[in-house]
């Protein structure tokens, strides 16, 4: 039986004022729930929470709702992710009552990845709401109590809102403000994209911390290691609102044979210490894509273990 009494770890890492360090872990392309249990072992008892995407790059894998509750019943406490191009309002507040009743405390609200890019370019999206429209109805149901429509939740869903930023998309000065926006419609965390760029986004949270955005939310640096040459260049020139400096992507090459990967992992290390001591930042978000068991390699090296009991 879940207590549906119990809150966030997360919540809790980071209300008790702790540098926070979560990570993601993708579902299967399909039902195989050891091959999840697999890539979630090595992230257990090493990060405060785990990111379950939901068809992330519009591909469809399994729901992010039924491995997010795989997930919890391994030990490891799941943040749902949830994008707008795929409900309407009516599916979006049915799974949020259900993930909640399943013992899910933490809600990652997106936008979605346009359809075009993945295995489905012909799906229909729906986009009834925006991520900022989501954030601030997820913010009513715990809140007030509510439906979207103003009808009673009997047992309303208390959820660690969440919402993602991207500081480097263009116009790179209207980013702080979507930030804001995102904050004000009821966001209590943000996840940044990867960054890469360390120039624009010690200028972003410079931005941020005059708004004084860093006082009414938790703000946590996106880190992705780089594996290779290729994924770098990839990254720079096909992932949109990704800013790769051509100074890294000249790094990894310098690296030599077969050590690009340490590379990239020495990079994402120094990045993590700035972001320690950076004004506004209270955690790092680590998106080790298809590389969950090397977190806990990193988180050692990094120094943010071991993870705070709260």
């Amino acid at each position: 039986m879940t207590d549906l009494k119990s809150g966030s770890n997360l919540e809790k890492v980071l209300k008790a004022g702790h540098f926070a360090f979560t990570g993601e872990c993708g579902p299967p392309k399909g039902s195989n729930v050891e091959h999840l249990k697999k890539k979630a072992a090595p992230l257990k008892g090493v990060v405060d929470a785990v990111n379950v995407t939901d068809n992330q790059t519009a591909v469809v894998r399994m729901s992010s709702w039924a491995a997010s509750t795989i997930l919890l019943q391994e030990g490891v406490e799941p943040n749902f992710q949830m994008v707008c191009r795929d409900r309407n309002r009516l599916a979006m507040q049915s799974d949020i009552l259900g993930v909640y009743a399943m013992g899910i405390r933490n809600m990652l609200c997106l936008s979605g990845d346009h359809q075009r890019f993945g295995n489905h370019p012909e799906a229909k999206n729906v986009y009834d709401l925006d991520s900022m429209q989501l954030i601030s109805m997820v913010k009513k149901m715990r809140d007030e109590g509510q439906f979207l429509n103003g009808e009673e939740i009997d047992v309303p869903p208390k959820l660690f809102i969440g919402a993602a930023s991207n500081p480097f998309a263009d116009p790179f000065e209207f980013r702080v403000h979507r930030l804001a926006k995102k904050i004000n419609a009821g966001a209590d965390f943000i996840q940044t994209q990867c960054i890469y760029n360390m120039d624009k986004f010690r200028e972003f949270m410079k931005m941020a911390v005059d708004m004084g955005l860093h006082e009414k939310c938790y703000i946590l640096a996106g880190v992705t290691p780089m594996k290779s040459v290729g994924m770098a260049q990839y990254m720079a020139k096909m992932v949109p609102g990704m800013d790769v400096p051509e100074s890294l992507v000249k790094r990894l090459r310098g690296a030599g044979k077969g050590k690009v990967a340490e590379e990239g992992i020495k990079f994402s290390l120094e990045q993590i210490e700035e972001f320690k001591e950076m004004e506004g930042l209270a955690g790092i978000h680590l998106m080790a894509i298809e590389w969950e068991h090397r977190v806990p390699e990193i988180a050692e090296r990094a120094g943010v273990l071991p993870r705070p009991k709260v």
